[in-house]
């Protein structure tokens, strides 16, 4: 029986993108792990080993952010094939799969849960494997689920998705 491995990352809007990474740096000792290029994301952990386990995205639009400010969750799982058994049973159980994403570091895909709350469910490779230098998610994951590739988000899609 496939199992999650862990909680893996929050995403949340961000009215000032630069006042919540000062918070989450400062209160909590976070540390940013990598920056979109074009500011519009930063990537936070606690720990060494995690791409991160918070994701800031940039949203001037927040009418009340302490209701409307979660993007997505995410699960991680212990293996690639987790995510494709996990993936087929969601396609045999008819739940739309929203999108296939490449994180050059992750792949992984999402999904709605009844209340539509965004989920994603994704296998990140070890440390040793990701990039030396530059954006850490800029790379392409080596595999596809069962032939489906993962895209590459654009900065849109990432400010306009749920």
């Amino acid at each position: 029986m496939v199992r999650v491995k862990q909680l893996g990352h929050i995403v949340l809007r961000a009215n000032d993108i630069d006042d919540s990474e000062e918070f989450y740096t400062n209160i909590l000792g976070l540390h940013v792990t990598t920056r979109r290029p074009t500011g519009t994301m930063i990537f936070m952990s606690a720990r060494e080993d995690a791409s991160h386990e918070l994701a800031l995205i940039k949203s001037d639009d927040i009418e009340d952010s302490s209701t409307h400010s979660l993007a997505h969750f995410a699960w991680e799982m212990e293996s690639l094939e987790d995510v494709k058994e996990i993936h087929r049973k969601c396609v045999a159980e008819g739940i739309e799969i929203k999108s296939v994403a490449d994180h050059g570091v992750s792949l992984g895909f999402y999904i709605s849960d009844p209340d539509g709350n965004e989920i994603e469910i994704f296998y990140e490779m070890p440390k040793s494997s990701w990039p030396k230098d530059g954006y850490l998610f800029a790379g392409d994951f080596p595999d596809s689920l069962d032939g489906v590739e993962g895209k590459k988000l654009t900065d849109a899609e990432i400010t306009s998705s749920s």
